[in-house]
């Protein structure tokens, strides 16, 4: 049997993710706080550790109404709801959470990566293209095929580029 509750995104204050998420927790609340395994250095010491998969936000499944939105605001370290108002919250789509959930529980094979929509400009972050900017043309697993345009020439040209090296510009 399938749970019909729908799940809503909260978002924290930076670094209260898991504050907000033991305090929802202990109001019967059933908070996600997806989480990936990374490697950290302080100093010389290397070390793997628990990072929020999306820094300020949790996600929460529950039927909300006007007293449990004022209860979910109380806890510390919540800034707000995503949605227009308590009774109109944006709703996250039950499978990308079921995919959210795969992914935090394949280990330390996931990482962060920035959100990159075709069509989008974005620019090259690492590597011999290092600061070229261009659009998104396709974007898949590992590759995206950017364009790079010269307006006055009214031409552009298409490169494959490893999308892990690109960001939003």
């Amino acid at each position: 049997m399938t749970d019909e509750r729908p799940w809503h995104a909260i978002w924290t204050q930076s670094h209260a993710e898991q504050l907000v998420f033991d305090q929802l927790a202990a109001k019967g609340f059933t908070p996600f706080l997806p989480k990936l395994e990374v490697w950290s250095r302080r100093g010389n010491l290397r070390r793997i550790r628990s990072v929020p998969m999306f820094p300020s936000y949790l996600f929460l499944q529950h039927i909300v109404d006007k007293a449990s939105y004022v209860e979910i605001l109380k806890a510390r370290g919540v800034v707000r709801i995503l949605g227009d108002r308590w009774d109109r919250l944006a709703i996250v789509p039950a499978s990308e959470i079921e995919a959210i959930r795969r992914v935090a529980g394949a280990g330390p094979a996931a990482q962060p990566h920035p959100y990159l929509r075709e069509g989008r400009r974005v620019r090259i972050m690492r590597g011999p293209l290092s600061g070229v900017e261009g659009i998104l043309l396709t974007n898949r697993a590992d590759r995206g095929l950017l364009v790079i345009s010269i307006d006055l020439l009214q031409r552009s040209v298409a490169v494959e580029v490893d999308c892990t090296l690109v960001a939003a510009a």
